[in-house]
């Protein structure tokens, strides 16, 4: 068997599954890595880098994982394969339909009774080319549980769920959703700008079959049945997902009607089960069937699913499977003999009686958010026990479940809206609001020890919502500020690996809320360093200033209050640390200002408060991008002389190791070597810095060190490779919307066709330059352009 019987059944099962092709790259790779050749060996064979290689590779094998359904990598691909197509009588059995990557819980299917009516009539209008329909009911009606159910029956590559939240002031933006979705799902960079994310998404859903389910819909709505005015961004993602060329099929449950002019959607509002689902329920249930009570209970709550959960579980429970007796009994409750909700508060209140543990644990419950983490696991609920013994949680968590008053699957539970909002309601003005927050932020921030995965960074953010709640905003900034050991091997703050994994807005809104309410310098100060790389990235670079200078006085007002004596040794060295830390981060700033005069003297500064210190590392910082200055500004022996100083350390084999962190820096000391003309050194450098890129998933560096590969290349007249490092540099840029170094990417690009002769195309780059470039108010780049 060899590679090629792999590629043509490869060309055969991928698209039919994920409507997906492979690139010539990747057939490449495939047939390569096949034969045992290594990623440089293919990248130069191929003409890319092998940063590029590397990168096809890895989504390659990704595909194929998703494909066949076990962990393909480089080095067991060819085994692998061989043995799948070996057994290709059962391969149908190895592919993946479907996956559901972050999909809510969802009911047994034992529960899923009494709707092939309304999966008839879904299907019905999906048919005649609705792609946004509005599943409308009171709640408890199983709006939910039926829109779970169709999407995850209907052969969609995978299914989004957006949990819309139960408070209004809890509603999370349309713009975070959208760049989950994109990050977590689709596996693409989202825009700084939420109409590059939306452009982004659609393009995703005009090619791919993707399910989408919005829960919840209601609180985002005024009274009219328009989006509220804080979230009219819904509107035009509402806009996307009903266009008629998306393969997407979106459903929207609520209990209101969606009344917004422009957008294309059905409505189906859907009716109660019917007498006979009520009764395969209760029998399924091994509950004796009275039929005329039976009749007077379905009557009463007009077929409620949720309703019905609730009854059987109260007559089980309480009544020991006699209907009759429990309805004798409560028949005349007038809270009892209403909707839903009134049926909730009257179990609720009848919990209370009867078992106030269980009652207590409920209200509690109401605390969680059940947004981005849609469900909690059992310890979850063990820490709102704390003052029950151990030997009876599971107890506890029993009576609720047996009652239906909370949902379970697989272990994991959340609260049905109609119970959580009662729940919550109970909470919050009571004694236990407070302590319950408290420690549902402690099992939050317990429960990640190390930040793995794009979910783990989301529940580790969990905490800081709680803390917010309580407007304990101390403890919230700490949340953002607590250090962890991520995926890439790196010890850093919970705000930093969010900005790392691209999660832009979610930092930018958690800091900007809570910076006016903190009292602690350090704190503070450490969190507008943090915010000042956020602005930074996105363009803003007088706001990223001001924060880099809040971040100085803050910490030189801390350390003039400080005693000098040995218990403050550490945060002496932390808040010198951010002091020449954004005394270096605000000469970067003006680098990109192109404001190099006022640049050099920042990094002259940071050289001299930082030298022969205990923060000498910042002064090693400095000195490479003071070079990178002299190089601009045409100081040639001067940049030569502190380049050469910073090479000979980078290349000592006892030091190399330790240079990871410094991948930004090995990148400027490679644009120096550019500017002075020495390629030798600035590949070797840039291909070291690369590789520590790529390790570490710093695509800025990564794009940055393309950028100088390209102006290699066409100084060398190479300009095959030189548009190929170019056209990768802007495409990384364009996802993490690092706007800066975009419009330099854009800039060089101009410059490369120049020298190619090519004036249109020439123009037309150096003239997106010149936009972004005014866009972040940097003139003096601008006339550097037009000169």
């Amino acid at each position: 068997m060899d590679a090629q019987a792999a590629l043509a059944w490869l060309d055969t099962i991928v698209p039919a599954q994920t409507g997906e092709r492979l690139s010539d790259l990747q057939k490449v790779i495939l047939g390569q890595v096949w034969l045992g050749r290594k990623y440089l060996d293919i990248a130069r064979s191929y003409g890319c880098t092998e940063g590029h290689a590397k990168d096809a590779g890895s989504q390659l094998w990704k595909l194929l994982s998703k494909v066949l359904r076990q962990k393909i990598t480089k080095s067991n691909c060819r085994a692998t394969l061989e043995r799948v197509l070996r057994k290709s009588n059962t391969i149908s059995s190895l592919i993946d339909y479907s996956r559901t990557p972050h999909a809510a819980p969802k009911l047994e299917d034992t529960n899923f009774i009494g709707r092939t009516e309304a999966i008839a009539h879904l299907n019905s209008l999906v048919n005649q080319g609705s792609k946004v329909i509005v599943i409308q009911g009171e709640g408890g009606l199983g709006k939910t549980t039926l829109a779970q159910q169709y999407l995850q029956t209907q052969d969609f590559e995978f299914v989004l769920e957006l949990l819309m939240a139960k408070e209004m002031q809890n509603i999370t933006p349309a713009e975070r959703v959208v760049e989950e979705w994109l990050k977590q799902d689709f596996n693409e960079e989202p825009g700084v700008e939420f109409g590059v994310s939306l452009a982004r998404l659609k393009r995703q859903l005009h090619n791919r079959r993707i399910g989408v389910l919005i829960d919840n819909l209601e609180p985002a709505l005024d009274g009219k049945g328009g989006l509220i005015a804080s979230h009219r961004n819904y509107v035009e993602l509402l806009r996307i997902l009903a266009d008629a060329r998306v393969q997407s099929v979106t459903l929207i449950t609520s209990r209101d009607r969606l009344c917004e002019p422009g957008l294309n959607v059905n409505h189906y509002r859907l009716p109660g089960l019917d007498k006979s689902a009520w009764q395969q329920f209760f029998s399924n249930r091994g509950l004796s069937i009275d039929s005329p009570t039976l009749e007077i209970m379905h009557r009463t709550y007009g077929g409620n699913a949720k309703a019905m959960g609730i009854l059987c579980g109260s007559i089980q429970e309480d009544f020991d499977g006699d209907m009759a007796a429990y309805w004798q009994e409560n028949h005349a409750d007038p809270l009892a003999a209403t909707d839903l909700k009134n049926l909730a508060v009257s179990q609720i209140n009848r919990l209370q009686n009867l078992d106030p543990q269980a009652y207590r644990l409920l209200c509690r419950l109401g605390c969680y958010r059940y947004q981005d983490i849609p469900s909690i696991s059992s310890q979850g609920l063990f820490c709102l026990l704390w003052d029950v013994p151990p030997d009876q949680h599971r107890q506890i968590i029993t009576s609720l479940r047996n009652r239906s008053l909370i949902e379970c699957d697989k272990g994991k539970y959340w609260l049905h809206p109609v119970i959580q909002k009662e729940a919550i309601a109970r909470l919050r003005p009571s004694d236990e609001w407070e302590i319950t927050n408290n420690k549902a932020a402690e099992f939050w921030t317990d429960s990640i020890k190390k930040i793995e995965t794009f979910k783990d960074a989301l529940q580790a953010l969990e905490a800081y919502y709680h803390y917010i709640e309580i407007q304990e905003f101390e403890l919230a900034g700490k949340i953002i500020l607590k250090s962890r050991n991520n995926q890439w091997q790196q010890f850093l703050p919970l705000g930093s690996t969010l900005y790392r994994m691209g999660l832009i807005q979610p930092i930018l809104t958690a800091i900007n809320r809570v910076v006016n309410n903190l009292e602690n310098r350090q704190n503070l100060s450490e969190l507008y360093n943090i915010l000042g790389d956020f602005y930074w990235i996105t363009g803003k670079i007088s706001q990223a200033i001001a924060c880099q200078e809040k971040t100085i006085n803050l910490a030189t007002q801390a350390l003039k209050s400080l005693v000098p004596q040995p218990e403050n040794k550490h945060t002496v060295y932390y808040l010198r640390m951010l002091e020449v830390d954004s005394l270096l981060s605000i000469g970067l700033y003006q680098i990109d200002l192109w404001e190099l005069e006022a640049a050099a003297k920042l990094f002259q500064q940071v050289i001299y408060l930082a030298q022969n210190t205990k923060h000498h590392r910042w002064a090693e910082k400095a000195s490479v991008c003071l070079a990178l200055v002299y190089s601009y500004l045409g100081l040639r022996d001067a940049s030569y002389q502190i380049a050469d100083v910073a090479y000979q350390n980078i290349t000592n084999p006892k030091v190399v190791e330790q240079t990871g962190r410094f991948a930004y820096f090995i990148q400027i000391l490679g644009q120096t070597y550019v500017n002075l003309g020495d390629f030798d050194r600035a590949n070797q450098m840039f291909y070291q810095a690369l590789t520590f890129a790529e390790e570490s998933h710093y695509m800025q560096v990564k794009a940055k060190t393309l950028n100088g590969l390209a102006e290699i290349h066409r100084h060398q007249a190479d300009f095959e490779l030189a548009l190929a490092n170019h056209t990768e540099a802007i495409e990384l840029l364009e996802k993490i919307g690092a706007k800066c170094d975009l419009a330099e990417a854009y800039f060089q690009l101009g410059l490369t066709y120049q020298k190619m002769a090519k004036p249109d195309e020439s123009q037309m780059n150096l003239d997106r330059a010149i936009q972004l470039f005014t866009e972040i108010k940097a003139p003096k780049q601008v006339e550097r352009i037009q000169k």
